[in-house]
């Protein structure tokens, strides 16, 4: 698995880099957001990015905007930014995951297996292939989701985690927790507003594709569902 790693900070890069091989990984080094642009086009075997924020000429936001317009690829983000709000953006934006410097290696090592673990196995075997939720089509094995009409919707990993667990599961509420903790497979060690800004981004691109339609409610001070 090769695992692009983006920072102006050479040292930053070294760390991660001597971490990943430690744990098995490949990685891919970058150290502007236009060279992790030309390293991702290049390289089509990369998994996985972790992004710095902060950097001259082309910042992490304007990489993952970039990146997201033809990739699901799973992003971390690392940044020196620690206000929700900063955080907030870059989950918006299109990272799965966000991680404040300075950081314990380990805690990226964890956040990477974790994500990749997420992308890999979204859901048990039990479960449907393919589930028909309102105006959407949504395939299990291939990753997909599509309206009624044929249109894709474009998810990331862990939005597409988060539609299959509501719409398997159809009238039933989650806390932002079990969300978390089903959907990132790790136990919740993160506020609600991770998973309240990943839900609104996939409302977002749900109503976008369906003229509007609502597919995932909110019952409020509880969680969310998808009703039928």
């Amino acid at each position: 698995m090769k695992i692009l790693v983006v920072d102006d900070d050479k040292e930053i890069v070294e760390l991660l880099s001597i971490y990943l091989n430690n744990e098995g990984y490949e990685p891919v080094t970058a150290y502007s957001g236009k060279e992790a642009i030309t390293k991702l086009a290049t390289n089509s075997d990369i998994g996985l990015m972790i992004l710095d924020i902060m950097m001259p000429n082309m910042t992490g936001i304007e990489v993952i905007k970039e990146v997201r317009k033809d990739s699901e690829i799973p992003i971390i983000v690392v940044s020196a930014k620690t206000g929700d709000m900063d955080k907030i953006q870059g989950l918006i934006t299109g990272a799965d995951d966000y991680v404040v410097k300075p950081f314990n290696p380990l805690e990226v090592m964890a956040r990477v297996k974790s994500l990749l673990r997420r992308t890999s196995q979204t859901v048990t075997n039990d479960e449907p292939d393919v589930l028909e939720i309102g105006p959407l089509v949504i395939n299990r094995d291939s990753h997909e989701v599509k309206t009624l009409t044929g249109s894709k919707i474009q998810l990331t990993a862990l939005e597409f985690g988060i539609l299959y667990l509501l719409a398997s599961h159809p009238n039933r509420v989650f806390s932002a927790d079990d969300i978390f903790e089903r959907v990132w497979q790790q136990e919740s060690v993160v506020s609600a507003k991770t998973v309240m800004v990943h839900v609104s981004h996939l409302r977002d691109k749900i109503e976008e594709a369906t003229e509007g339609e609502k597919v995932i409610e909110t019952v409020w001070g509880v969680g969310y569902k998808v009703e039928i």
